[in-house]
């Protein structure tokens, strides 16, 4: 198939629990690429393949499927809800061109559609917008637009009206046709009536088919003008316009159904081809230069152009590693020779498959459009560009949330440590929000997420996917030590036991040094007193003593040393003999000088919605913040702030639970700091506790 107007690119997204799973298991038994729809709650979806999705009922990567409808193709992306895993929505979006937004009849608009919302408005997705589990208890498909309308700022287009509600909900009428769709009990898609609209529901029919009209004929200035003469658009000139204004998310058509009954799916799945862009009619991704700014130039979506495409996930399964692309330009067969921009490196397109959720098909060819995945590429991570070899370009790159949360962790056994090397190297390429660095000062290896629940899932995936049993620390703070006050002192080191002895004497000030100036040594000796030669060894001896603080052992920060006078032998002094004085004199009068623990602290910064502004400076005053900024915005307000990172350990429980879900944070290190000395004599006591044990 290759004429791309038949094309739809879409994704699913919405809040924890709103159905998206469910909602893509009735797209692909409708489409007949699936005969027995397994459900969510069972743990048999299609798209919820890992075991731990099976297991929570929660979807954690996003999982790619193919089918058709009424002879145009769809290529449908199932996205995770759940907060932790924004990342994979984000990088669904950035290669969608439309998109289905699920909402819960009962539970309305919820925090991550907030979020989700916000990611799609920020890629200019267009979307259609689908109120589910109108079969529910409490569910209500006009508080839920007027939510759409209040909370996300955003116009929904009633496209579909509910006939009854909760246990009574039968079905759904067509507001543009003038039709009624009503199921009969047996719970399957195809056993509908078209009927007549229900005699009580014929005047709301009509206000909301006048108000769709209205707000349609404004995409067109002819047919706007002639709707004010009384002159009634035909049906096509009424769907292209909702088609031009969907494209431009001036509107949003919105149905109503429930998709775990099978009701009103088809007029969702009509709507997608009705009104969601080809990938012909977005606007062509930018290309960029070396340093990442758009270059003016961009990825027509023709098979005719060179080769431009996006690697946009990677995913390790029994198969080996899939690269996923979507094809923006051009035509990728088996056996080319691709160039990968970011690496500078080519690669040889091996097999290339069509992905059915967890089975997949194998294809000789794919172009402009499609969205593929090919098996055993090596260099190639999230974010890289595939281009023609001959025809170098770059598109536009994904940006990535830093992790916010970090765990030490160790395997088990011994041998265990080379296979948790291996496997934690392929879990960072799939997910780039997931981080790994060692701790050198502990040699642990320290894992870095979104959220609790995303390195929950991590280590799980560890221990189940590659049989890797991790022991897993609490987050540990990495703190330092420095001085405060300025000394003066004198250090004489003599050691006379047969043959030549040692003997070295300096006369230093000690003072606290500029914030980040590490250590500085300088020596103001007039005379021979210590002679030039033996200079060096004293720095050397001062600088070492610098990795182990007096207080607790922490490394020490900001020291300088002055060197004024001293006294020499001529036969028993050395070089050795000045640094072990050094050495002896560093550990003499740091005490002395006040020494003081140091703690890091972090540039916190919190979006909360306006109703929860108080608890969450009042919970940041108690963790010793500093609020530094409020900003109101649109749909909430952002605080930021400083505060010690070893008071942010839980802090996305606390937020999510004190902001119903709807609070959002990131942190990143600024500076350290004084600890106040109540937090110091616990951190020291803790400190010797663990180093006497070693």
């Amino acid at each position: 198939m290759t004429d791309l107007s038949k094309y739809r690119n879409i994704g699913i997204f919405a809040h924890v629990d709103a159905g998206k799973t469910t909602t893509t298991e009735r797209i692909l038994k409708l489409t007949g690429q699936i005969h027995k729809t397994g459900e969510v709650h069972d743990g048999e979806s299609t798209t919820d393949f890992m075991e731990q999705e099976a297991e929570r009922g929660i979807t954690i990567q996003s999982a790619a499927v193919s089918c058709f409808w009424k002879g145009y193709r769809f290529n449908v992306i199932d996205t995770p809800g759940h907060v932790d895993f924004t990342v994979e929505v984000y990088r669904s979006l950035k290669v969608l061109d439309g998109g289905i937004g699920v909402f819960c009849g009962s539970g309305g608009v919820e925090p991550q559609s907030e979020t989700n919302w916000r990611y799609a408005n920020d890629s200019e997705v267009a979307r259609v917008i689908f109120v589910n589990k109108l079969d529910r208890m409490g569910a209500d498909f006009f508080s839920v637009v007027e939510q759409i309308k209040k909370v996300l700022g955003a116009t929904p287009l009633i496209m579909t009206l509910p006939i009854g509600r909760e246990d009574d909900f039968v079905g759904v009428v067509d507001v543009l046709e003038r039709k009624a769709y009503v199921w009969d009990d047996s719970g399957l898609p195809e056993n509908y009536e078209v009927q007549d609209v229900p005699a009580d529901m014929v005047d709301d029919v009509e206000a909301y088919r006048e108000e769709m009209i209205e707000t349609a004929v404004e995409q067109d200035d002819e047919l706007m003008m002639a709707y004010m003469d009384g002159e009634e658009p035909s049906i096509e000139d009424i769907k292209r316009c909702i088609r031009a204004g969907t494209r431009t998310c001036t509107f949003f058509p919105t149905f109503c159904g429930s998709a775990f009954k099978n009701k009103g799916m088809q007029l969702v799945l009509d709507a997608v081809v009705d009104y969601l862009p080809s990938p012909t009619e977005v606007d062509p991704q930018p290309l960029t230069d070396e340093a990442g700014e758009p270059n003016g130039e961009y990825a027509i979506v023709s098979a005719d152009e060179p080769l431009k495409a996006l690697a946009f996930k990677i995913m390790d399964d029994r198969f080996g590693a899939l690269t996923f692309i979507r094809i923006y330009s051009g035509v990728m067969k088996k056996g080319d020779t691709i160039l990968n921009s970011a690496t500078g490196k080519t690669e040889r397109i091996g097999r290339m498959v069509e992905m059915q959720a967890n089975d997949r098909n194998e294809l000789t060819t794919a172009q402009a459009g499609d969205i593929i995945a090919v098996v055993g590429m090596k260099n190639v991570q999230t974010g890289h560009t595939l281009c023609d070899v001959k025809h170098e370009c770059t598109l536009e790159p994904m940006i990535f949330p830093t992790p916010v949360i970090s765990i030490a962790v160790a395997p088990k056994d011994k041998g265990g440590s080379e296979k948790m090397g291996i496997a934690i190297g392929k879990m960072v390429a799939e997910d780039p929000t997931f981080q790994v660095e060692t701790d050198e000062e502990t040699g642990e290896t320290i894992l870095k997420g979104m959220g609790e629940l995303h390195l929950d899932i991590k280590v799980d995936i560890l221990k189940r996917t590659y049989g890797v049993d991790l022991i897993v620390g609490q987050p540990q703070v990495a703190y330092r030590e420095t001085i405060t006050q300025q000394v003066e002192d004198s250090y004489t080191h003599k050691k006379q036991s047969g043959g030549s002895g040692q003997f070295g004497k300096i006369d230093y000030r000690m003072k606290p040094g500029e914030p980040n100036s590490g250590f500085t040594f300088k020596s103001v000796v007039v005379g021979g007193n210590v002679p030039k030669e033996f200079w060096p060894a004293i720095e050397k001896g001062f600088k070492s003593m610098m990795d182990t603080g007096v207080l607790a052992g922490f490394p020490v920060l900001d020291v300088e040393i002055e060197l004024y006078d001293g006294g020499f032998h001529a036969v028993d002094s050395s070089a050795v003999a000045f640094e072990i004085a050094a050495r002896g004199a560093f550990r003499q009068s740091m005490p002395k000088a006040g020494a003081q623990l140091l703690e890091p602290i972090m540039n916190v910064d919190v979006f909360t919605p306006d109703d929860h502004v108080g608890d969450v400076i009042g919970d940041l005053n108690r963790r010793r913040g500093m609020i530094k900024d409020q900003q109101a915005g649109v749909t909430g307000v952002r605080i930021k702030g400083d505060v010690p990172l070893s008071e942010m350990f839980g802090y996305i429980g606390t937020l999510r639970t004190m902001t119903s879900g709807r609070g959002q944070f990131s942190m990143e290190f600024s500076h350290y700091a004084a600890c106040p000395a109540n937090v110091a004599e616990k951190v020291i006591a803790e400190q010797k506790e663990k180093n006497a044990k070693k």
